[in-house]
């Protein structure tokens, strides 16, 4: 008996039929080159030291660093984002600038293998592992003080800059810090020196194993007051807007996972490079439900990059950078 149902002359099914067919009616991809592995060196350490909040990474002795990032690059991933733990804390963050503070040297050692053709350096510019109360900026009575962080956070960046950094990524959420981060670099002949700014980053709960990971969780009060209100959009496009008007090279949107609408929004607002930070409790998140069988842990991986990149990303910041290469690469150990 013949259906009276009456079908479309074209039939969208046709278009996923194969897989062949599917991989080249792709719309959004992934490419290695669009990511970025976030790297934890710390000072005083002589062995990898596993993250109990993030499983599979681990802290990074310098003398361990040049071979993690050389089996990196030979995956294809050319890019990452260097974290320092110090071992000496201060009131005024003095070891973030130091000449030989661990991100100075990271930066140093691998700039001494790595040119800027091989590999991108890309440093986090704040003060929260540097400081004994753990916060972005630094404190006035109570309270975290907006422009007097701003010179600190200048000279961060500017010691990144002579240790060989190629780009220098404020995170601080502090109002001016693109402007004076880029009059500092220009100022010390660093006008090549990218600045990639966490321009929309949220106060999210996801950041909690990074706090972990970095000994950075601020020992009193919280970063609300500073960071953005999970809840609020146009606020995020004020402060993108700011940076650019401040000269920024680079803007990114932080978590990644939850906020696809705000990347999606920046990306049709705005027509700068853009960021995408997948945070450490997605990865965590990721983790824990695969390590419980629940999921194929490698299909997620590459799912949830892919909706990044579908949200507007033309860069992905993700502990998941590694793997994502090596499923890429077909070097999947099951």
């Amino acid at each position: 008996m013949t259906s009276s149902i009456a079908f479309p002359s074209s039939r969208l099914r046709r278009l996923r039929r194969s897989s062949v067919i599917r991989s080249m009616l792709m719309e959004s991809r992934i490419n290695l080159d669009s990511l970025v592995y976030p790297v934890f060196v710390q000072e005083g350490i002589e062995d990898k030291e596993p993250i109990q909040s993030m499983p599979g990474l681990s802290r990074l002795p310098l003398s361990m660093l040049n071979h993690e990032v050389r089996h990196l690059i030979e995956l294809g991933v050319r890019a990452v984002l260097l974290f320092g733990i110090p071992r000496i804390k201060d009131e005024h963050a003095s070891s973030a600038y130091a000449e030989d503070g661990i991100v100075q040297r990271a930066v140093s050692s691998l700039r001494r293998e790595f040119s800027s053709d091989e590999l991108t350096i890309i440093t986090d510019v704040c003060t929260c592992q540097y400081t004994t109360h753990g916060h972005c900026g630094l404190i006035n009575g109570n309270r975290v003080d907006n422009d007097s962080t701003l010179d600190v956070l200048a000279r961060i960046a500017v010691s990144h800059a002579y240790a060989g950094a190629d780009i220098v990524a404020p995170s601080a959420m502090m109002d001016g810090q693109v402007r004076a981060i880029r009059d500092a670099l220009d100022d010390n002949g660093f006008k090549d020196v990218l600045i990639m700014s966490y321009s929309a980053k949220y106060s999210s709960s996801l950041y909690a194993p990074f706090r972990s990971a970095a000994d950075s969780a601020p020992r009193f009060g919280d970063r609300k007051s500073y960071q953005l209100y999970y809840a609020n959009t146009r606020e995020a496009m004020r402060e993108i807007e700011q940076d650019i008007l401040e000269g920024v090279d680079i803007i990114m949107v932080k978590p990644a996972i939850g906020y696809l609408d705000i990347i999606r929004l920046a990306r049709d607002t705005f027509k700068h490079p853009l960021a995408a930070y997948s945070v450490s409790g997605e990865y965590a998140l990721v983790k824990a439900a695969a390590m419980q069988g629940l999921i194929d842990e490698d299909a997620v991986i590459m799912e949830l990059l892919t909706c990044i990149r579908r949200a507007g990303a033309d860069i992905i910041i993700t502990y998941f950078a590694k793997r994502a290469a090596e499923i890429m690469n077909g070097k999947v150990n099951r």
